[in-house]
């Protein structure tokens, strides 16, 4: 293999030991949930097409079921009843295909994944992509811990500003029915306002910090993600195959054999070509991605510092211009609920 080759993302087949590393889950778990995976996708019988002509319908006989509304199903060469039957026999026999197809993918599939965890196959990987992949789901992990702790804290912040409130409220009151004291009474009622004030822009920019970490965790990164599994699948689905067109090809070369080489070697390329197509869409997917999480970040985390710092430091015009610069409009006083 030359240098170029090995400088990039090379996708090669790798043999499983039974000494490898299965991952962070413990074996039986993580193959439970793989199987599960592989199960998941079971096959839609409700988007089908009705064949005409029974068992031995042609593709000139499938008739779209969006064309079929009742009464208006016209049969010129036989009656009613026949024509009924014949479109339900035809509808069986499709789905019991799609059935029959999905039973043998998943067969396929389940063998390969026990194989590989049991030491007895080999899984293609292509190690940069794969790296780039974990790190991701673990980015998503400390990012997804980040929300969660400012999410907390704007809550109990959410909290202190009501009991600032009340107790701004109550020092009012009691600065209008205590005459001896009114002026302390008074002085304190406007020093809660104030914080009150500053501590609801503050929530409207710990909140616009929340909402958009929220958005990049469980929409952008799950976007990738999403299109992550299907990269996986496709991929245990390729092996899959491959390991079939290898054990057919290393069998006797008889006139049946060679019939179903060759509809292996069929299935293997259009599998081949998926998991291509896939690898291909989850690398640009994830250049995007991190080039947006870069963007967001540099954002958010300027946005949070400024804010945070200039609320602790009693500059309210600070705080009041950090809202403006990253374009925060503020609801209604004492509305700034936590998001």
């Amino acid at each position: 293999m030359s240098d170029g080759i090995m400088s990039k993302a090379a996708t090669m087949e790798i043999p499983i030991s039974s000494n490898g590393d299965t991952g962070s889950l413990p074996e039986d778990d993580g193959l439970e949930q793989d199987l599960q995976q592989v199960m998941v996708s079971g096959p839609n019988l409700n988007e089908t097409s009705i064949v005409s002509g029974g068992y031995g319908g042609t593709a000139e006989g499938i008739i779209p079921t969006s064309t079929i509304k009742g009464s208006g199903l016209h049969q010129p060469h036989a009656g009613p009843a026949v024509g009924g039957e014949e479109v339900v026999r035809g509808i069986a026999v499709e789905k019991f295909d799609i059935v029959k197809k999905w039973g043998i993918n998943t067969y396929k599939c389940t063998k390969q994944l026990i194989s590989e965890r049991f030491g007895r196959g080999s899984r293609t990987v292509d190690l940069e992509l794969e790296t780039q992949i974990e790190l991701l789901r673990e980015t998503k992990r400390k990012y997804e811990c980040v929300l969660q702790l400012a999410r907390a804290l704007t809550n109990h912040f959410y909290s202190l500003v009501q009991t600032q409130h009340a107790l701004g409220d109550a020092f009012a009151d009691l600065s209008q029915k205590s005459p001896e004291l009114q002026e302390e009474f008074g002085y304190n009622a406007e020093t809660q306002k104030l914080l009150c004030k500053n501590g609801e822009t503050l929530l409207g920019a710990v909140n616009f910090f929340v909402s958009s970490i929220n958005t990049l965790v469980n929409k952008t990164m799950e976007d990738t993600l999403m299109t992550v599994k299907q990269y996986e699948t496709a991929r245990l689905e390729y092996d899959a195959y491959r390991t079939d067109l290898e054990e057919l090809s290393m069998g006797p070369r008889d006139a049946s054999t060679l019939c179903r080489l060759d509809a292996a070697q069929s299935q293997f390329q259009s599998h081949k070509d998926k998991y291509e197509k896939l690898r291909a869409d989850v690398a640009i997917k994830l250049k995007f991605l991190e080039e947006n999480k870069i963007k967001v970040m540099h954002k958010q985390l300027l946005l949070f510092h400024n804010a945070i710092s200039a609320y602790f430091a009693g500059n309210q015009q600070q705080l009041e211009q950090t809202l403006k610069q990253f374009n925060i409009k503020l609801k209604t006083p004492g509305a700034e609920k936590p998001s």
